[in-house]
């Protein structure tokens, strides 16, 4: 799929209904663990694909800059209004399947609770892979159709979908489960070097939840999330990658490129970026880069 659909928080209150609520405090708590394990010391750019209202932005302190990408406009609003406007951010509306960025650029990059609404997850993984520099750190979570509970459903004939087989399954609109096995695949594929995996929201259950106190559970996690380079049985499962293979454009100098035509000759008028090939025209809000749609 050239052009796959894309989910769209735009207008939702994901981030007070889901995260806001109180009660996963412990799955925040444990991602939180699983990235101060793979994240690098320190870096200069980091994309952050999918940021959303930026839950776990302000994680990445060792980097001098941030680029927070998202399909929703009013996500990234949110965002902006607890992070900033200053230089260490930087707000991008796009879809991950058409990245406005120019080839080898970042020198890091984060999916986290995103990829499972990929339609078209191998077509996401190779546009990542091609805005990193070669050795780039890439920290990829995934929704895990291995996992335990899914294992016990299927033997006990409680679900049809087989835990087992490589490909997806869409449980709920635009919502999926990956192999494990396929993500290593892919990433194997697109010049990924896997270097480690977490497991992780082993406790994602509503009675241990009301039982302990978050940071207890996400303290036991930590501990189980060690197998993750063994086995993967949890509902979430970290990778860290290493970009491979030679660069295409390290130092052009150009930051941005048009998502439709790819040229990196976009012009800077202020209140829009026009784009040097095609002649499109994309806005630039409030600190926002639009590439959602040209106007």
């Amino acid at each position: 799929m050239t052009n796959p659909p894309i989910c769209d928080y735009e207008g939702s209150d994901y981030q007070d209904s889901f995260w806001g609520a109180g009660t996963r405090e412990y799955e925040d708590h444990a991602e939180a663990i699983a990235l101060k394990r793979l994240l690098p010391k320190s870096g200069q750019l980091l994309l952050e694909l999918g940021a959303g209202a930026g839950r776990n932005t302000q994680r990445y302190t060792g980097f001098e800059r941030v680029v927070l990408l998202d399909y929703s406009r009013t996500q990234l609003q949110q965002a902006q209004s607890h992070l900033g406007c200053g230089i260490c951010y930087t707000y991008v509306v796009a879809d991950i399947y058409h990245l406005p960025f120019v080839d080898d650029l970042f020198d890091a990059a984060t999916m986290i609770r995103t990829l499972h609404h990929m339609a078209d997850a191998p077509l996401a993984l190779r546009q990542v892979r091609s805005v990193l520099k070669p050795g780039a750190v890439f920290i990829l979570e995934y929704a895990n159709k291995h996992n335990l509970k899914a294992i016990l459903r299927y033997a006990l004939k409680r679900q049809e979908w087989s835990p087992y087989s490589l490909e997806p399954v869409e449980f709920e609109t635009l919502n999926f489960d990956f192999h494990p096995r396929a993500v290593r695949n892919w990433l194997k594929e697109f010049d990924f070097l896997l270097e480690r995996q977490l497991t992780v929201s082993h406790f994602r259950m509503g009675v241990l939840k009301r039982i302990f106190p978050p940071a207890f559970l996400a303290w036991m996690d930590s501990i189980a999330s060690l197998s993750g380079d063994w086995w993967q049985l949890s509902p979430s499962v970290f990778t860290r990658s290493l970009a491979t293979g030679v660069g295409l454009l390290a130092g052009s100098g150009a930051f941005f490129k048009c998502p439709v035509c790819s040229n990196p000759n976009l012009e800077d008028r202020s209140d829009h970026l026009a784009c040097g090939g095609c002649g499109r025209k994309w806005a630039v809000r409030d600190g926002i880069y639009d590439f959602k749609e040209a106007i």
